[in-house]
């Protein structure tokens, strides 16, 4: 198994500590866990576009889209490799 990083900060002021801390509590958990939840709501906001829902939107303003999908084959079918 791969370890995770780690990540130091160094000369956080006391002040700021201390919110950490007061926040962290507030939402029961350690301090820790409320940097490393801060910084993942930073770094992936709720608002970003996600690809999928962008190409549903497209496909929804041009009126649809229709796809030829191949039948998959049952697992039970046998194949020609021919």
């Amino acid at each position: 198994m791969t370890a995770l990083p780690t990540l130091t900060i160094r000369n956080l002021s006391e002040e700021t500590h201390r919110a950490l801390k007061v926040r962290a509590a507030r939402h029961g958990r350690s301090t820790e866990a409320e940097v490393r939840d801060i910084l993942e709501t930073a770094v992936r906001p709720a608002e970003r576009v996600r690809l999928g829902s962008l190409l549903a939107a497209i496909g929804r303003e041009v009126g649809g889209v229709d796809l030829e999908i191949e039948r998959r084959v049952e697992a039970s079918e046998p194949i020609d490799l021919r």
